[in-house]
């Protein structure tokens, strides 16, 4: 089964993410895509951390190629987060691939393996400003790369103030 949860900065979507896969018995690896690279990123990193701690999580660190990780036996999977996946991807020296591409068939890849998949993004480019070329780039591709993983998950969850909108399916237990 596969969920997408979405929303804003700071919503809740981690929470439900992580509560999602509260209950599952078997192996859960935490895939973290967020490079360490300054203050607010380590504290982020950090909170992240101190969120899971406990909650029998194994995090593999992959800031791109997603689809390069061994997954074995059924196992539980939090991708976190999309947004910063699609950064890393677009900014990143490889061109051989569509970025958009590149990360759904990761994601797929990890949906056909895994037992479980939550997958954590943001919701970017709904607020009416006009962006920078690069910027305006990376929100179109975010919400092509979203729009593209709704469509093949099972369940789509919008956090709104901490308060989960199911769009799609159910949320699961």
């Amino acid at each position: 089964m596969t969920t997408l949860v979405t929303g804003g900065s700071k919503c809740g979507k981690s929470s439900l993410a992580e509560h999602i896969l509260e209950g599952f018995c078997g192996r859960k690896v935490y895939i973290a895509t967020m490079q360490p690279f300054g203050e607010e990123a380590l504290e982020a990193i950090e909170r992240h951390k101190k969120m899971r701690c406990g909650n029998g999580f194994e995090t593999v660190e992959k800031y791109s190629d997603i689809h390069e990780i061994p997954l074995f036996g059924e196992c539980g999977v939090l991708l976190e987060c999309v947004g910063n996946l699609c950064a890393n991807e677009m900014f990143s020296e490889s061109d051989i691939c569509y970025p958009a591409d590149k990360i759904v068939s990761g994601i797929k890849r990890l949906s056909d393996t895994a037992a479980e998949l939550v997958i954590v993004t943001n919701q970017v480019g709904s607020d009416g400003i006009v962006y920078a070329e690069g910027t305006a780039e990376y929100i179109r591709l975010l919400g092509e790369v979203n729009r593209r993983i709704a469509e093949l998950a099972d369940n789509v969850i919008e956090c709104v103030y901490g308060v989960p909108i199911v769009l799609k399916g159910e949320i699961p237990c």
